[in-house]
């Protein structure tokens, strides 16, 4: 990786990489106690679970999520949305207006993904309005093995539609460039995560580095899934820390 910038950032995803749902993954204290005052760090993640103020004990400007883009858009067009979404997740678009919906917002909703509520949806999208993908991840590691995304029902309606998502999360490189500090470059940034297409492929399409971590929803051989490949892939989030504090200070 010869000519690249300076590292100023460091971009982490959260499922899979810092926790499975309720439980943590080990990080060691050197993450806090040699990283950070050097570089920017910023948690990013697709999840659409929980609102941003419930993810992290962490200040919120260092959490960017696809709920966040998802909110930006519909604000940006004018959009009462229909939210297919964790109520947990409702926060995130307070003060919206969703009366007489004319877009359909789709995040990873397991108790609203029903017939009723699917087909009110397509409906919607069938008459103009349009779709709006949280994300579109096939699956994620739940603490009791691999689970559905929202990415399957997206599609679902894409198909019997006819109708194209607008997808606002990971891995679109417009999700990626929105969240360094303004005036850094992309190759000034790395990303870590469990997910080689959403988060490497997608930081690397957007001009990062990407380091893909073998904990979540990897799964041996998920390297080969892009191209190009992971810049480096470690067993575990600690590990990726190791390798940027001794090769990328």
């Amino acid at each position: 990786m010869s000519g690249r910038r300076a590292l100023r950032a460091v971009l982490v995803d959260l499922s899979g990489t810092l926790h499975i749902e309720d439980t943590a993954t080990p990080v060691r204290s050197s993450w806090s106690g040699s990283a950070r005052p050097r570089w920017a760090v910023r948690f990013v993640t697709n999840t659409t679970k929980e609102c941003k103020r419930n993810l992290l004990e962490t200040p919120e400007e260092e959490i960017f999520t696809s709920l966040s883009a998802a909110r930006r858009l519909v604000e940006q067009n004018h959009q009462r949305p229909l939210l297919l979404v964790e109520d947990s997740a409702l926060e995130d678009f307070a003060g919206l207006d969703t009366s007489n919906p004319n877009a359909v917002v789709v995040g990873l909703a397991p108790q609203h993904f029903n017939y009723q509520t699917l087909n009110t949806a397509f409906r919607l999208v069938l008459e103009g309005a349009p779709l709006v993908a949280v994300h579109k991840a096939r699956y994620y590691q739940r603490g009791d093995g691999l689970a559905l995304g929202p990415g399957p029902f997206v599609t679902a309606l894409e198909y019997a539609s006819g109708r194209s998502a607008v997808v606002v999360g990971k891995p679109q490189e417009t999700f990626f460039t929105q969240v360094p500090d303004s005036g850094m470059q992309p190759g000034e940034a790395v990303m870590i995560g469990d997910d080689a297409r959403d988060d490497v492929g997608g930081a690397q399409n957007a001009g990062m580095r990407g380091i893909l971590v073998r904990t979540g929803k990897y799964r041996v051989g998920d390297e080969s899934k892009i191209s190009p490949g992971p810049y480096l892939t470690c067993d575990s989030f600690p590990d990726a820390v190791d390798h940027l504090l001794k090769d990328l200070l």
